[in-house]
């Protein structure tokens, strides 16, 4: 095993171990990410880990490239369909807003635009994976592994109490080319490494057209700084970062 690969799986052992826990539980989204974080599972802990195939409405290839994953490393899986709760919860969530005042300012700026729409319904997904898993999780006292890297967390793009509410994140150090260097250690399939990211929230949704510049972009502004970069994509991921401290911290309190 490479010297990062063991030293990650030694790692993730030892969170294991202090958390007087039993094993993992990965979910499966037929991503680069989830891919080299179930194998470093698997080799943390052989034999005691479970990952989750999780569809919502989702593109069936990222279904069938989360079995191949399955089949390449020989992990048990677990399937299920969160489409059938993820529509009869978004049809009561949208009566939430008839049920306010009509002078309410949540009534005010007219219908949102289908981005302002689509994303709060969106992050509904993530939210609904990581409810499964922590239920796996807690019937078998093991802990949840999440699969964000260094570049995601920098910039918030994850959904809070979503794919962000893990027990451990194995690349959280790791930068995602960082990841994809480490896959072809691991021997992740070509296919898998060589796939666009993307969180999986919509059919043809894609991380860096969400994010709005490259991993290349972010990775050149993390590793030289603001000048690497244009001023005007600097600002972008500095703002990135500032308003979405609060996704990387425990909930304020305050002092008094």
């Amino acid at each position: 095993m490479m010297t990062r690969a063991k030293d990650l799986a030694d790692w993730i052992r030892q969170q294991v171990t202090i958390a007087a826990a039993r094993g993992l539980v990965v979910g499966l989204s037929g991503g680069l990410d989830s891919a080299v974080v179930a194998r470093l599972c698997q080799l943390a802990t052989p034999g005691r880990i479970v990952g989750a195939i999780m569809p919502c409405h989702s593109d069936p290839r990222d279904e069938e490239d989360a079995e191949a994953i399955v089949r390449h490393f020989d992990i048990p899986a677990v399937r299920l369909d969160l489409a059938p709760a993820y529509d009869h919860l978004v049809g009561d969530l949208k009566t939430l807003f008839l049920q306010l005042p009509i002078d309410h300012p949540a009534q005010a700026g007219g219908p949102a635009t289908d981005m302002r729409a689509r994303v709060p319904l969106a992050n509904i997904k993530p939210r609904l994976r990581m409810s499964a898993l922590y239920y796996l999780a807690n019937s078998l006292n093991y802990l949840v592994a999440g699969t964000g890297n260094r570049s995601e967390l920098t910039v918030g793009y994850f959904t809070k109490h979503g794919d962000g509410a893990v027990d451990l994140l194995p690349l959280g150090r790791l930068l995602k080319s960082e990841v994809r260097v480490l896959a072809r250690e691991l021997d992740v399939p070509a296919p898998i490494i060589d796939k666009p990211p993307s969180a999986g929230l919509w059919v043809g949704q894609t991380d860096e057209d969400e994010m709005g510049f490259s991993y290349a972009d972010l990775e050149r502004y993390l590793t030289d700084g603001p000048d690497a970069v244009s001023p005007a994509l600097a600002m972008r991921i500095e703002r990135l970062v500032r308003t979405s401290e609060h996704k990387r911290a425990l909930a304020l309190m305050p002092e008094i």
